[in-house]
């Protein structure tokens, strides 16, 4: 088992960042969570279908996600989570591989690793073990007690990829392949790893922005009505992409 289970965005206005999201795509806040503060961030997630999206923002300077929108230049993504089954199995696997380990949190049922960027570069990749896993809907930590009542899919129903560039994408799927234990698979050119949910897609660098998380694929409903809204609150609309915290939204 292997799911896309949140995707984490990083930006310098967080509340522009919650309207836009919350008025083009009509999802809403499950949760914000105080622990983050000790990482000099603030956050808030989003049920998209059973999966969540977070964004974070420095409440200070010198923070890694403060750097990180230096280097790349603005808001962006930052972080793809996985919901796995054994997250032991996962450290055992990436330490082998060679792959530092920033961050090990065991919680009893609940365990996540995050894996350092310079290792496995493209994101922050976290691995989690979450109790409730054999249910798609089921519990997730980093989400709060009650994220089934923001559920909203009126407009947006799933969130079914994510897309990374870089310099080298064949070469650095094949490395991320072997973190989670998939394969790569070709999709018309582009090196595809498919998660039980979603697939991770990689690409080379377009926006002269750097390797990092520069995509997302949303079901949606109405694609026209999206596109209108995301119009209105002054977000770039190209074809069914729409630009949001520095990240191509593509609108299937």
């Amino acid at each position: 088992m292997l799911r896309m289970r949140q995707i984490c965005l990083v930006a310098n206005d967080l509340d522009a960042v919650e309207s836009d999201l919350r008025d083009i795509f009509g999802i809403e806040v499950c949760h914000r969570d105080p622990v983050v503060a000790r990482f000099g961030l603030r956050n808030f997630l989003m049920p998209v279908g059973n999966n969540f999206l977070e964004v974070v923002s420095p409440l200070q300077a010198g923070t890694a996600g403060g750097r990180y929108l230096q280097r790349r230049g603005g808001d962006g993504g930052y972080m793809v989570i996985m919901q796995c089954a054994d997250a032991e199995a996962a450290k055992q696997r990436v330490s082998e591989l060679g792959i530092r380990i920033v961050l090990d949190t065991p919680q009893g049922a609940n365990h996540g690793i995050q894996l350092h960027p310079k290792d496995l570069p493209g994101a922050i990749a976290e691995l989690r073990q979450n109790e409730g896993a054999e249910d798609p809907a089921g519990p997730w930590s980093p989400a709060g007690d009650n994220w089934q009542r923001a559920k909203n899919t009126d407009v947006t129903v799933a969130m079914t990829a994510a897309e990374i560039q870089a310099d080298n994408p064949d070469l650095l799927a094949e490395r991320w392949a072997a973190v989670v234990g998939r394969l790569v698979e070709d999709r018309a050119g582009v090196p595809t790893i498919r998660l039980d949910d979603a697939t991770l897609r990689f690409v080379p660098i377009t926006d002269g922005r750097g390797e990092g998380l520069g995509g997302l694929d949303l079901q949606v409903v109405d694609k026209q009505r999206v596109k209108t809204a995301a119009a209105t609150q002054g977000c770039a609309v190209e074809g069914d992409v729409v630009m949001v915290c520095g990240v191509r939204f593509r609108l299937v």
